[in-house]
């Protein structure tokens, strides 16, 4: 039995982004993904201007009359949310977490799914795999999906997207949309998602917060590693310091853009304590013009 707490933030957390799929974001799934082929629906009578090239030939040749192949588009996706569940994801200074960005993101991203009829699974990773579900339809799925969100306790501290990356590709034999949900604070995960990325339609979703990039002067703090456990202490008066901390988060920054500009990759940018509606509007808008 689930306390309390948990079924209501579970509910509130329906609520919330069902109205943001429903109201802010309607259509817009469909429209950015069309779905991965077509297939036959039925035969009608050849009408004046139909393509001679729909013809079929075989009930055209036991009727005695012109019959022509009619097609949908087979719109049924699978969508794989791959989230993110390390040490790190408990940061936030802008009275949210991480974790908690994260959850309602991927709740919306999972809501959307099923209203598109799609199915959808969920991953939870840190150094190692904390959850497997395979994906399905319904919001009762979805509901369990948020639950594990939620209610998990990872083992790991650490992030290792390649054990993510690596597990998706064994499990996923056909070709996946599938939403990286991370701060991708790690190291040594190219070939994994380059791999990946040719089997599956890959979308990065980098969820950052604002301390990470710009460190406040507080005088002397003693910080420590959410993924490692190492503790350090900081002069963050300092210029020097402040500056040395701004570069390498750029650099870090920059590094995994460049990554993601290589193979092509489109990612979503989110931040703790802001909306993250905008930021899903502007992506389905750039997929629906490319495709």
């Amino acid at each position: 039995m689930l306390p309390r707490e948990i079924i209501k933030k579970i509910r509130r957390i329906q609520i919330h982004t069902t109205h943001i799929v429903d109201e802010l974001l309607a259509g817009q799934w469909d429209s950015a993904f069309r779905g991965s082929g077509i297939e036959f629906e039925e035969v009608r009578p050849y009408q004046f201007g139909d393509d001679i090239r729909s013809i079929d030939w075989n009930v055209t040749a036991r009727t005695g009359h012109p019959y022509v192949k009619l097609f949908r588009e087979e719109r049924e996706m699978a969508v794989m949310l791959l989230v993110d569940q390390s040490g790190s994801q408990g940061m936030g200074s802008n009275w949210q977490t991480k974790r908690e960005q994260v959850t309602e993101l991927s709740a919306t991203l999972a809501f959307s799914a099923i209203k598109g009829n799609d199915r959808v699974g969920l991953t939870l990773f840190t150094d190692g795999i904390e959850k497997f579900v395979p994906p399905r339809k319904g919001t009762r799925h979805v509901l369990r999906l948020i639950r594990e969100l939620l209610y998990c306790t990872p083992m790991g501290t650490g992030t290792s997207l390649s054990t993510a990356l690596e597990h998706l590709n064994r499990t996923m034999s056909r070709r996946t949309v599938v939403f990286v949900v991370s701060d991708f604070q790690d190291t040594g995960y190219e070939k994994a998602l380059k791999v990946a990325r040719s089997k599956h339609d890959i979308i990065p979703v980098v969820v950052a917060d604002q301390r990470e990039l710009e460190m406040p002067k507080v005088g002397l703090v003693r910080l420590r590693d959410a993924e490692t456990g190492k503790v350090v202490t900081l002069d963050t008066n300092s210029r020097a310091c402040r500056e040395a901390y701004r570069e390498f988060a750029e650099r870090r920054m920059q590094e995994r853009d460049t990554l993601f500009r290589r193979l092509n990759l489109d990612p979503i940018h989110v931040y703790t304590g802001e909306d993250f509606v905008e930021p899903l509007r502007r992506f389905f808008h750039r997929r629906e013009n490319r495709s």
